[in-house]
């Protein structure tokens, strides 16, 4: 068992993970600022990025670089700095470290190596953008950033598709067209809300449903990051007793023709009502692979 009291008094240094703004420097807290000028060292998951925030707030402690690619070798370096008693800061380009940016393998470590963590409160994408959705807050499931393969998005959206908790998705502005399309492809016309450039000037929510912002995407130059608030399920059913689940909407259709005998038109329409997905859609999905 670890326990670990903040009020405690540690020869060995402390390990802070400092959120830092999404794109108003407003929401940067004093407490952030503070931490920031008086620890010994700033990991940073792009010093040139980080430089900038730090000339800002006049803020002059030694920034190195922590990032996905050096983390296997800069991680126990840190560690061993902060058990002969430096204090470290780790910040990410924007938002939470840990949350789909670098941080998490060094808290892993510095718990392993029972050396104190304190995360500050700040800025972050996802919890924004649920307030703000019109979507149920009771409960939420987080997933960050969906899988770049269809096969492998297709496999985690399967999973999901049964939560009745509102789901928060990231995504890229190149990856959205495609992205929503398999999403509402596999979840279904589920009321939805896209929320871009949050914290800035250009603020915007797009809210509809998955086919309305499916249109939306395609008919817009997509620009700024994303995210993507999806309401739960609201079938009680678990996913994976719906024998369809692990189907392609191509395959569903072709299930009813070839083992129900059922026309064209009448496995589209069955397919559309098990899915729960416009009848045009299952239709233009069937006959584009058809070609």
């Amino acid at each position: 068992m670890n326990v670990q009291k903040s009020f405690m008094d540690h020869e060995q240094g402390t390990l802070y993970i400092v959120p830092t703004p999404i794109g108003n420097l407003e929401d940067m807290t004093f407490r952030a600022v503070r931490t920031l000028k008086e620890v010994d060292i700033i990991g940073a998951e792009d010093t040139r990025n980080s430089r900038k925030l730090l000339n800002h707030f006049e803020i002059s402690t030694t920034l190195i670089s922590y990032h996905e690619h050096n983390k296997q070798t800069k991680g126990p370096e840190l560690i061993e700095r902060l058990r002969d008693g430096q204090n470290i800061a780790i910040v990410s380009d924007a938002g939470m470290p840990g949350i789909s940016d670098p941080g998490t393998d060094l808290v892993q470590k510095a718990v392993e190596a029972d050396v104190p963590v304190v995360v500050l409160p700040g800025a972050n994408a996802a919890l924004p953008a649920l307030a703000g959705s019109g979507l149920s807050t009771e409960g939420f499931y987080f997933h960050g950033f969906l899988p770049r393969k269809k096969k492998d998005r297709a496999a985690v959206l399967q999973q999901l598709q049964s939560i009745q908790a509102t789901l928060i998705f990231y995504e890229s502005p190149h990856r959205l067209k495609e992205m929503l399309s398999h999403v509402h492809e596999v979840l279904g016309d589920r009321k939805a809300s896209l929320v871009r450039e949050l914290t800035k000037r250009y603020e915007e929510y797009v809210r509809g449903d998955l086919g309305e912002l499916v249109d939306w995407a395609h008919g817009e130059q997509v620009r700024g990051e994303f995210c993507v608030v999806i309401e739960g399920s609201d079938d009680v059913e678990p996913a994976d007793s719906q024998w369809w689940a692990s189907l392609s909407v191509v395959d569903h259709v072709q299930h009813y023709i070839e083992n129900d005998g059922m026309r064209n038109k009448e496995a589209i329409k069955q397919t559309s009502l098990d899915r729960k997905l416009p009848k045009r859609d299952v239709y233009q999905a069937y006959h584009v692979e058809e070609k």
